[in-house]
C-alpha cells in the first residue's frame, strides 16, 4: 500500500507539485490501481498460450528506395531565371 510520502516522492521524481489534498487523492487512486492488478494476480492462465499480439499481423519489409529530390534544382532554376514566374 502507498502511503502519502510514497506518493509525494513519485511526485517529485515526475516533477510534479501536488498539493496535500492531490496527495490524498492519488494515493487512494494508486492503490486501487495496484489492488486491481493484484487482483490479475490470482487469474489462473495455465491453459493461455502466451502471445505479443493478436492479429496475426507479421512485420512488413521492403528494401529502401533511394531518389533524387529535384526539388533544389527546381528552386535553383526559379532564383536564376528571374522570367519564370511562380
Amino acid at each position: 500500500m502507498l502511503t502519502k510520502d510514497d506518493v509525494q516522492k513519485i511526485a517529485h521524481l515526475a516533477r510534479l507539485q501536488l498539493t496535500d489534498l492531490e496527495i490524498e487523492k492519488f494515493a487512494m487512486q494508486l492503490n486501487g490501481i495496484l489492488e486491481y492488478a493484484e487482483k490479475l494476480k490470482e487469474v489462473n492462465t495455465d491453459h493461455v498460450e502466451p502471445i505479443s499480439q493478436v492479429t496475426g499481423l507479421e512485420n512488413q519489409n521492403q528494401a529502401d528506395q533511394i531518389d533524387i529530390c529535384k526539388t533544389h534544382l527546381i528552386l535553383l532554376s526559379k532564383r536564376l531565371n528571374p522570367c519564370i514566374k511562380t
